[in-house]
């Protein structure tokens, strides 16, 4: 089955390969997050290294478990025939209450199908007051008009 768009890249299908992946994690669905991944996709997220669509699954089961009303924005950073590169950022708060505002860089690799093949992912925490938080829609893929990345200034 393809997973359009595939590669090579336009400008156009990268920032539409982008914006279903963000709104994809937004619906902190691990199953149907990890559809978008091919069977033994490889990913290095942080410093955890994963195999296949099982373990992605169950990292996510783990990270949102532990990161609380989640609110993700990607941005196309870069993209060239099989490859995109994004930078994010992501809100959540602890059990404990405590806010934080995660940065990060993504650099993806998709298979002719359009199916993401790799995913390598830095990323930095930053605590934060609530009153500090920019992302403040509802459960659910960002609003079509709320600003992204640069928008806000991140």
């Amino acid at each position: 089955m393809i997973r359009a768009p595939v590669p090579p890249f336009d400008r156009d299908g990268a920032i539409l390969k982008v914006r279903r992946a963000e709104d994809a994690w937004n619906g902190r669905d691990p199953a149907r997050v990890s559809e978008a991944y091919t069977p033994d996709s490889r990913w290095r997220n942080r410093s955890e290294f994963l195999r296949g669509r099982e373990e992605i699954i169950r990292f996510l089961e783990r990270k949102w478990a532990r990161e609380l009303d989640y609110r993700l924005i990607k941005e196309l950073w870069a993209f060239g025939d099989d490859r995109i590169a994004v930078r994010f950022a992501y809100e959540w708060h602890d059990a404990a209450g405590q806010w934080f505002r995660s940065h990060g860089n993504e650099n993806w690799q998709f298979d002719a199908e359009g199916y993401m093949a790799e995913r390598h992912a830095s990323i930095n925490d930053v605590a934060m007051e609530e009153a500090d938080r920019l992302f403040r829609w509802a459960q659910g893929p960002r609003p079509i008009d709320h600003p992204g990345l640069s928008q806000l200034g991140l």
